[in-house]
């Protein structure tokens, strides 16, 4: 397990969740624009209050527009970042840890020094949520909350209010192997907290970078001149 600096797991590299929980975190069959595939959630069960799963019905059916991720190009929020079918890269240092991803340019500062744990209240959500980290042992705990209630977890119509916390935790498995768990706690649309879980790989392909993809710009009808990128100072 390589290190840091500072003695903690160095968590720095390009990975990406080799999975289809982008498309339902749960058990799903094939669909046309989607492959089989098995779901992340502990249990495969998610306790949805009734009003809430009458609502999870609905967004089912609406999907094609209703999931702004998709249609729209949207920011996807935490934890539906981390398992889109794109590389995301982590960057870090002694203060804190930054994740930047491929999709719609979305972007994370994780501070772990020096912060106060109080989330900004008063504050508007943030797609990508507020996000305070903290080390215990060799895993880097993340409490991400002031989430956008827009933020849907997968193209399945899984959503959430805005009173929605989530606490991630990476947990290196070894030089190429990161094991990845989000507990899930919404009182609002959930009758108890539930946790995913997946692998996540270290992408080791030659002169591999993380390019910026404004999908955006697609779906206005521009189209950039030349891919580019994302380089963060």
């Amino acid at each position: 397990m390589p290190r840091a600096s500072d003695g903690k797991p160095d968590l720095s590299g390009i990975w990406q969740a080799m999975n289809t929980a982008g498309e339902d975190i749960q058990d799903h069959s094939a669909s046309l624009t989607a492959p089989p595939g098995v779901g992340v959630v502990e249990g495969n069960e998610l306790p949805y209050k009734p009003e809430a799963l009458e609502q999870r019905k609905k967004n089912f059916e609406t999907r094609a527009t209703g999931d702004l991720t998709q249609s729209q190009c949207w920011l996807p929020g935490v934890p539906r970042a981390t398992y889109m079918p794109y590389p995301f890269e982590i960057i870090q240092n002694a203060d804190e840890v930054g994740i930047r991803y491929t999709f719609a340019r979305a972007l994370r500062i994780i501070r772990t020094k020096r912060v106060s744990r109080d989330h900004l209240e008063g504050w508007p959500d943030f797609w990508m949520g507020d996000s305070r980290g903290r080390w215990e042992g060799n895993t880097l705990v993340v409490d991400v909350r002031k989430l956008d209630e827009r933020t849907w977890f997968d193209h399945a119509g899984n959503f959430h209010s805005a009173d929605l916390h989530v606490v991630e935790r990476y947990t290196p498995i070894d030089r190429d192997h990161i094991q990845y768990e989000a507990t899930i706690d919404d009182p609002q649309v959930f009758t108890r907290s539930w946790k995913m879980s997946m692998p996540l790989y270290r992408l080791i392909d030659q002169n591999l970078r993380v390019f910026e993809w404004d999908c955006g710009y697609y779906i206005k009808g521009e189209k950039y001149k030349n891919a580019k990128p994302l380089i963060v100072n």
